[in-house]
């Protein structure tokens, strides 16, 4: 019997590794769905040009959400920038966002969140260990469908674009207050060393066989666009 308890608590750290490991593919593969039907809904998708000229993309899938008018939301999601020659993405770092509230909301649910970091200066704020969305960085409700004058406007004045779905509802949303930062515990589980997400993102950690279907997204919807 002692040998048996011993066996299973030799194998503990594996087990809490293998589930680590399992949630984060599971975050990927759902991150990866998130941006396909967003990109699939026609005039109400997240415009591509917009998308082509982003520096960074983070996808939260289904957030936790409840509250009345101010609420409170918390999530995991996965971040991923362009690399320094723009042929292709970073390794994936895992962020947690945390706190304020989602425009105006009743009740409890979930939602899916996209944020798109449109230039340098919203991609060096990613690289801090923890920001204010709103407070720190500039974030707008994102545009959706084809205006030209909407996009060149969002992309100008914004940092960061925000864009939600829940309950099959699609569009830009007001993000104020809430927090986002790296998770450093995951993503040491992951890359199988501590590592930081300004390592991640500026594309010094080699990404896992997980991202492929991520990667193919963002490849299919945002290639580069200058």
């Amino acid at each position: 019997m002692r040998s048996v308890v011993l066996g299973m608590c030799a194998l503990l750290p594996i087990m809490a590794a293998d589930s680590g490991m399992a949630d984060h593919d599971k975050r990927i593969r759902e991150s990866a769905t998130v941006l396909n039907e967003i990109m699939n809904a026609g005039d109400k998708a997240i415009p591509q040009d917009l998308l082509e000229k982003a520096q960074c993309v983070t996808i939260v899938p289904n957030l936790k959400r409840a509250g009345f008018i101010l609420g409170g939301k918390y999530g995991k999601g996965v971040i991923t920038c362009r690399t320094s020659n723009h042929t292709g993405w970073t390794a994936p770092s895992t962020v947690r966002i945390e706190g304020g509230s989602i425009g105006l909301q009743i009740g409890a649910g979930e939602t899916d969140v996209v944020l798109v970091v449109m230039n340098q200066s919203g991609m060096n704020r990613l690289m801090k260990d923890k920001f204010t969305i709103g407070g720190d960085a500039s974030v707008m409700a994102g545009p959706v469908g084809r205006s030209a004058q909407a996009q060149t406007d969002a992309a100008m004045k914004a940092e960061i674009l925000a864009y939600s779905r829940s309950h099959g509802v699609f569009g830009g949303i007001s993000l104020e207050g809430a927090t986002l930062r790296p998770d450093n515990e995951d993503n040491e589980k992951i890359y199988g060393s501590p590592v930081t997400q300004e390592a991640i993102l500026h594309g010094n950690v080699k990404p896992t066989p997980a991202a492929t279907p991520l990667f193919n997204e963002l490849n299919r919807w945002a290639p580069y666009k200058q």
